[in-house]
C-alpha cells in the first residue's frame, strides 16, 4: 500500500509540475523565465523573411491594422492575450516606444484570446494599460498560425520593407531597451 501511495504522490507531483510549466510557457513565464530573449531555431524561422500578412478584427487604437498598412514604418507585431501577466507589463512599454519614435514606429497588438471571449474584456485590458496603438483580435488564429509565437507575449520586430528582423519570445524587465536599440538600428539612427 505504501508503494502505491508513493506512486500516486509522485504521479500527482509530475502532473502538477507539467501543468505549471505549460501555464508559464503559454504566458511568457513572467520574471521567472528571465525575460524574452531574441529567439533562434524554430521560433526564429521568420527572421529575414517577409512578415506574413494577416486579417484580424479591429478592437481599438490608432495606426495600421495589417502588415500592408504598416509598410514604410518599423513595426512591432505583438501577440498577446488578456490572461497574460507579462502582456500587461509590455503594453505600456510599447506605448512608450511609440511615443519615443513618433511616426516612425507602429505597434499592432494581435490578441489570441478565444473566439468566445467577450470583446469588452479586450477593451478593458487596453484601457487598463493605457495604450493608444492598434489592437486587433485574431479570432480564427490565422495570424498566430502564420507567425507561430512560442509564448505570450511574443513581439516580431519588422523593418520598413516588411521583413521580420528580430523576435522576442516572452517579456521581462528591460526588454523594451533591447527593442529600442533594434528599432534605432532599423531606423538608421
Amino acid at each position: 500500500m505504501s508503494s502505491r501511495s508513493s506512486f500516486v504522490r509522485t504521479l500527482s507531483a509530475l502532473v502538477m509540475g507539467a501543468a505549471l510549466s505549460l501555464t508559464l510557457a503559454a504566458c511568457g513565464g513572467g520574471a521567472a523565465s528571465g525575460g524574452g530573449a531574441e529567439t533562434g531555431g524554430a521560433e526564429g524561422g521568420l527572421v529575414g523573411q517577409p512578415a506574413p500578412e494577416f486579417t484580424a478584427e479591429a478592437v481599438t487604437g490608432e495606426g495600421p491594422k495589417s502588415v500592408k498598412e504598416a509598410n514604410g514604418k518599423v513595426t512591432i507585431i505583438d501577440f498577446w492575450a488578456t490572461y497574460c501577466g507579462p502582456c500587461k507589463k509590455s503594453f505600456p512599454k510599447y506605448q512608450e516606444l511609440v511615443d519615443q519614435f513618433g511616426g516612425d514606429l507602429s505597434v499592432i497588438a494581435v490578441s489570441v484570446d478565444e473566439e468566445d471571449t467577450d470583446k469588452a474584456k479586450l477593451e478593458e485590458f487596453v484601457k487598463a494599460t493605457g495604450v493608444k496603438f492598434s489592437v486587433v483580435w485574431d479570432k480564427d488564429k490565422s495570424a498566430a498560425k502564420a507567425y507561430s509565437p512560442p509564448k505570450m507575449p511574443t513581439a516580431f520586430i519588422v523593418d520598413k520593407t516588411g521583413t521580420v528582423r528580430h523576435i522576442h519570445a516572452g517579456y521581462g524587465e528591460g526588454e523594451e531597451e533591447k527593442i529600442a536599440e533594434e528599432i534605432k538600428t532599423l531606423l538608421g539612427q
